[in-house]
């Protein structure tokens, strides 16, 4: 985890409405936790601040936790549960079944004959694109179009979302305090009887968001070279919204045997943050969650990343503005050294009084920008990155230089400690000024718990960045900082001809 995303996610906790932190130094006290017979955790806040409350369903799968032939699900799934149950977004599940049955079989045969590639049969191809097509026409005939957005929005509900990431899944909803039955209902039909309807139609629609998000932007580019190169074992190196033809070949078939494998209660996280009576939120879960089984639960990862051997390069050539990318592989919680790496992040990096901001942007005017953070997940090993933008007429390799400048001082030099004290105080000037919102309570509470083993780690990340010590961060930046250890990404704008 990057110290700036620790910092964002942190500082929503650690404003009283009546003194500073102290909500934040009450909050084990405040946070409720329930499990479930099913496995399902229950994080539960009770803030009487405004008659609303926050709902978050943060699942523990995500994209690393597919396999290869998988890759792409966790996210297209995102797409897809919104798309109803058999009582919610159809008309009539009992005569829309045999359609969308015979749309999946029709599905298969199109992608077998298209696997033949050059041998596959033209004719044969058209015929089922046809026939795919008229049926999903015939489907549509029974499909309420985002019926789950317009019950929510009608009842009140706002900030109603989802998204996926290297490491889970999360739905989120904002809703009236009265109003959380419906919420308990919708949610858990959805975790019972999901249907995947318009499967084919929505693949498209991710296609389509690949190629404008990624194929066709050259930062997009980078990013998902940079980090494939970065990984040569560990699905991190994968996108989350997988490759093209990963996404060409994700079936329904494939996707309901994932859903109904991990999207379970075992796997789940439900945090509620706001105007509750813990007591009955509790026996109104069990009322709607408590009969719904488990599923498998998700199995660590346990491929793990070979040491790097020497440092490598990627290079995007593409008619933009230069970047530049540099990694250098990193362990992750509960190692000690990642939480000095979150010491060396905004020492470099966080804020206009940092090393890199001052040297790279301000006295040199060698970029326009500088950035670190870690990527690509927190469950396991990870990246310690730091990005620029050059300064036209400057180049990346002057700005590449100025970086190493700064690590090699890292090493040699120790921090100070006034430096380090205004780390800490930066952290607590961050916690004092960011709002309490229900909704950022409840998105850390489910990250947390779903990264670390337990929401604690809000409460416990400044004690245990407070023993940082100048040797450490030496020792971190000669371990680790280290051209073995790097790779290097850029983006170079293309020379007309």
């Amino acid at each position: 985890m990057n110290a700036a995303q620790r910092v964002v996610l942190f500082t929503v906790l650690c404003i009283s409405l009546t003194a500073p932190f102290a909500f934040c130094q009450g909050l084990e006290d405040k946070v409720q936790e329930y499990t479930m017979k099913n496995g399902m955790k229950l994080l539960l806040v009770e803030r009487h601040t405004s008659p609303t409350v926050a709902a978050w369903i943060r699942y523990r799968v995500g994209s690393v936790d597919e396999r290869s032939d998988e890759r792409g699900l966790a996210h297209l799934l995102e797409h897809m549960l919104f798309k109803g149950t058999k009582t919610l977004g159809t008309i009539n599940y009992a005569e829309e079944k045999p359609i969308l049955d015979k749309i999946e079989q029709t599905a298969q045969a199109l992608m077998a004959e298209k696997a033949k590639k050059d041998k596959s049969d033209p004719a044969t191809l058209d015929k089922l694109k046809k026939e795919l097509y008229a049926l999903e026409r015939e489907a549509e005939k029974y499909t309420v179009k985002e019926e789950f957005f317009q019950i929510y929005a009608r009842n009140g509900g706002t900030g109603y979302n989802a998204f996926t990431s290297k490491d889970g899944t999360t739905y989120l909803i904002n809703m009236p305090a009265n109003k959380m039955e419906l919420w308990a209902a919708i949610e858990s039909d959805r975790m019972k009887n999901a249907v995947l309807r318009e499967f084919y139609t929505e693949r498209d629609v991710v296609m389509e968001e690949r190629r404008r998000s990624y194929d066709t932007e050259p930062e997009g580019q980078l990013w998902e070279n940079f980090a494939a190169t970065a990984f040569v074992a560990h699905p991190y190196g994968q996108p989350t919204i997988g490759w093209m033809s990963d996404i060409e070949n994700l079936s329904r078939t494939k996707a309901e045997a994932f859903l109904h494998k991990y999207y379970a209660p075992n796997n789940a996280i439900i945090a509620i943050v706001g105007d509750i009576k813990p007591a009955e939120i509790i026996v109104m879960v069990e009322k709607y969650f408590g009969d719904i089984p488990p599923g498998v639960p998700v199995p660590p990862v346990t491929v793990e990343e070979p040491q790097q051997l020497g440092e490598k390069r990627i290079q995007v050539e593409a008619e933009a503005e230069s970047q530049l990318m540099i990694a250098f592989h990193k362990p992750t919680f509960p190692s000690p050294d990642d939480y000095v790496f979150d010491v060396i992040d905004m020492l470099l990096a966080d804020g206009r009084t940092s090393r890199l901001y001052r040297k790279l942007v301000v006295e040199k005017q060698l970029t326009t920008d500088v950035a670190a953070f870690t990527a690509p997940g927190s469950r396991y090993p990870n990246l310690f990155i730091l990005a620029a933008t050059p300064r036209d007429p400057h180049t990346t390799a002057e700005v590449e230089s100025a970086i190493y400048d700064e690590l090699e001082r890292l090493k040699k030099e120790p921090v100070t400690t006034a430096e380090l004290q205004q780390i800490l105080n930066k952290l607590e000037y961050e916690e004092s000024r960011q709002m309490i919102s229900n909704g950022g309570l409840a998105r850390n509470l489910t990250e947390y718990e779903a990264t670390t083993g337990s929401w604690r780690y809000l409460i416990e990340h400044r004690r245990h960045v407070a023993k940082v010590t100048p040797d450490d961060v030496m020792r971190v930046a000669q371990k680790y900082l280290v051209q073995t250890n790097r790779t290097v990404g850029t983006i170079v704008k293309r020379q007309s001809k």
